[in-house]
């Protein structure tokens, strides 16, 4: 398991496997919290028992490993946007949050930026939702913008831009910054295979628990540190989570158009993971290189039966998610 890059207060999650009641005497005097090594010392104390579990609060890091002599690094950038809504050609931004930093070709995070953060006023009113789930409303957003040549010049840089829901969050930024529409992504929801890699679900609080930390908030910010101490957790077979991101996403795989595939194949289709485009009015799905042979047999047999044929797309990080 990571361990926190400096020494940090921790919470503790207690679980007792005892449920009677144990007596307690309230003092008068003002509580005074220990001192950070007392509390450090107690949580790696209870850490070695079963019935207590340790979460340490994220702090901004600089980085969690050395560079290694000699070995070169690449760029990457946590992403994570707020916005209006969830439909990309008609709702907004309102924040955008990156942060950027170094990564090895072991996947070892060996440097972390300082995170950049801007909102924007989307020139209309919230919904009460967006307010209670964010935080934002119209007035702390009234007349902010985005700075675009810093943004720009953020993710410009990266080698790969990695976002927790990377189908939702790259539609709205190649909208809104469309001179990087061609840089590569990466999925860390999606693309990782997180039951394989000793977790269950895939929100990143949820996941980043997992690992032993929280993190307050429902904020763009706070969104890409939770991601990046992800990226940087060590796995159980020794290798770190963007480690695996990074295999993952270069992986080649091909988006599957069943065009004009027969009406009464909607079922077969969806039982199979095709998902319906209501705009461009067809059956697709994105399939690993391997399965392309087969994935064209069944189409051919089961679905078109003689009459037409599905359309195979090369797909590569430069172009997964990117929408319609």
């Amino acid at each position: 398991m990571l361990e926190p890059p400096d020494v940090a207060p921790a919470t503790l999650l207690v679980v007792s496997r005892s449920s009677s009641p144990v007596p307690f005497k309230l003092s008068s005097k003002p509580m005074c919290l220990p001192d950070p090594a007392t509390l450090e010392r107690a949580a790696r104390f209870l850490k070695t028992s079963q019935d207590y579990r340790i979460l340490r609060k994220l702090r901004p890091v600089a980085g969690f490993h050395e560079p290694k002599p000699g070995m070169q690094s690449a760029v990457g950038v946590a992403i994570d946007v707020e916005t209006t809504g969830l439909d990309c050609a008609s709702d907004k931004i309102i924040e955008l949050a990156v942060q950027r930093f170094r990564y090895d070709p072991e996947g070892r995070i060996v440097q972390v930026g300082q995170p950049r953060v801007w909102r924007e006023d989307p020139e209309r009113a919230l919904d009460p939702l967006i307010t209670r789930l964010t935080g934002l409303t119209d007035d702390v957003l009234k007349g902010q913008v985005i700075e675009d040549e810093t943004a720009l010049e953020i993710l410009s840089s990266a080698d790969l831009i990695v976002a927790h829901n990377a189908a939702f969050d790259r539609p709205f930024v190649d909208k809104r910054l469309p001179a990087i529409a061609g840089k590569a992504w990466a999925c860390s929801m999606a693309e990782p295979n997180w039951l394989e890699l000793g977790f269950d679900g895939r929100a990143v609080a949820h996941l980043v628990s997992q690992c032993g930390w929280f993190y307050e908030g429902h904020r763009a910010e706070a969104d890409i540190l939770a991601l990046i101490y992800l990226l940087a957790h060590d796995v159980p077979d020794g290798r770190t989570v963007m480690s695996h991101l990074m295999a993952a996403s270069s992986r080649p795989s091909f988006r599957v158009n069943a065009v004009d595939a027969p009406f009464d194949s909607k079922e077969r289709l969806k039982a199979r993971g095709y998902r319906w485009d209501p705009v461009l009015r067809f059956w697709s799905k994105e399939i690993p290189e391997s399965e392309r042979d087969a994935e064209e047999a069944w189409l051919k047999s089961g679905v078109y039966t003689g009459y037409g044929e599905p359309a195979f797309h090369a797909v590569s990080a430069c172009d997964r998610y990117r929408g319609a």
